[in-house]
C-alpha cells in the first residue's frame, strides 16, 4: 500500500517533466526530448530519484514495468526501450535502443548503445557524423547479469553473465559467463 501511494506521488511530482518533455518533443522529436529530459531527473538521488524516474518513464518509454530500478545518474536516449519486471540498472548508465527482459541486472556505468552499426564508417571522404547509422535493438536475457562498465552492442541470451569491463560484439547464447574485449563464452553455467 505504501508502495503504491508512493507510486502515485511520484507520478504527480513527475508532471511538470513530463509537459516539458511533451513541449520538447514537439519541437525536437521525441528521443532528443527523453535525453535531455532523462539527463535532469537522473540528478534526482536515493528512492526518491528512483520513483521519479520509473514515473517519467512509464510513460514516455515503449515500456517501463512499474518494478523497475534505475539508480542515480542513468540517461537513456531512445524512447522504443523496455524495461520488464524487476529489471534493474545501477549507476551511471547510458542505455539506447535496449530491451532488459524479466530480472536483468546491470553493474554500475553498463552502456548500451543502439547496436553495433550507430554510426557508418566506410566513406573516408564524409565525416563520420554525416554518415548516418543504424540502430538495432538489443536484447538482454531474463535473469542475465551484466558487470560494471560493460559495453553491450549485441544480444545476450538469458541467464547469463557478462564479466566488468568486456564488451559485447556479437550475440553471447544463453546460460553462460562470457568476459573479454571482445566478449567469448568462458564457460557455461549450471
Amino acid at each position: 500500500m505504501a508502495k503504491a501511494l508512493a507510486r502515485g506521488l511520484a507520478t504527480v511530482a513527475v508532471s511538470p517533466a513530463l509537459l516539458s518533455y511533451t513541449l520538447k518533443a514537439a519541437v525536437l522529436g521525441a528521443d532528443r526530448a527523453l535525453e535531455s529530459s532523462s539527463q535532469t531527473l537522473s540528478l534526482i538521488p536515493g528512492v526518491l530519484g528512483q520513483y521519479l524516474r520509473v514515473a517519467f518513464l512509464r510513460r514516455v518509454l515503449a515500456h517501463c514495468d512499474v518494478t523497475a530500478t534505475i539508480e542515480f545518474g542513468v540517461l537513456f536516449s531512445q524512447t522504443g526501450t523496455r524495461l520488464d519486471r524487476n529489471a534493474y540498472i545501477g549507476p551511471r548508465c547510458h542505455i539506447g535502443l535496449a530491451h532488459l527482459e524479466s530480472d536483468v541486472l546491470l553493474g554500475a556505468g553498463v552502456h548500451v548503445p543502439s547496436g553495433a552499426r550507430t554510426h557508418e564508417t566506410a566513406d573516408l571522404d564524409t565525416p563520420i557524423r554525416d554518415q548516418g547509422g543504424t540502430r538495432t535493438m538489443v536484447r538482454i536475457g531474463k535473469g542475465t547479469w551484466i558487470g560494471s562498465s560493460a559495453v553491450v552492442m549485441a544480444d545476450v541470451g538469458e541467464s547469463s553473465i557478462i564479466g566488468a569491463g568486456s564488451v559485447v560484439t556479437k550475440p553471447i547464447p544463453e546460460r553462460v559467463l562470457a568476459a573479454g574485449v571482445p566478449a567469448r563464452v568462458i564457460k557455461a553455467r549450471g
